[in-house]
């Protein structure tokens, strides 16, 4: 599974409530078999997170310059990092959230 095929999808809570838009993908590694897993979703409401997205990455981070985090912050407070296996996308790609093992 490749990333362009999450990202811009629509994610639905698994109670069929609307989150927004997958604008990131967060992957891990460190597991038995040695590859990497797509373990969360960045989701955003808004259209400007969409562009710009958790891709700033000031907010998260203490050092730097104040105003470029408190300008980060507020373009991306629509958005949410989720668990990918509580979250549903539409239209559904095979393999979601774990991938497929054989790939």
């Amino acid at each position: 599974m490749r990333a362009g095929e999450l990202l811009g999808r629509a994610a639905y809570d698994l109670h069929g409530r609307r989150l927004g838009r997958v604008v990131d993908v967060v992957v891990r590694g460190g597991f038995p078999d040695g590859r990497l897993r797509l373990t969360d979703v960045i989701v955003t409401r808004h259209w400007w997170s969409r562009v710009v997205g958790r891709l700033i990455g000031a907010e998260r981070h203490p050092s730097g310059p104040w105003a470029i985090r408190v300008v980060a912050r507020a373009v991306s407070r629509g958005s949410r990092q989720l668990p990918a296996d509580q979250v549903q996308l539409l239209p559904p790609v095979p393999g979601f959230p774990f991938g497929d093992p054989g790939s």
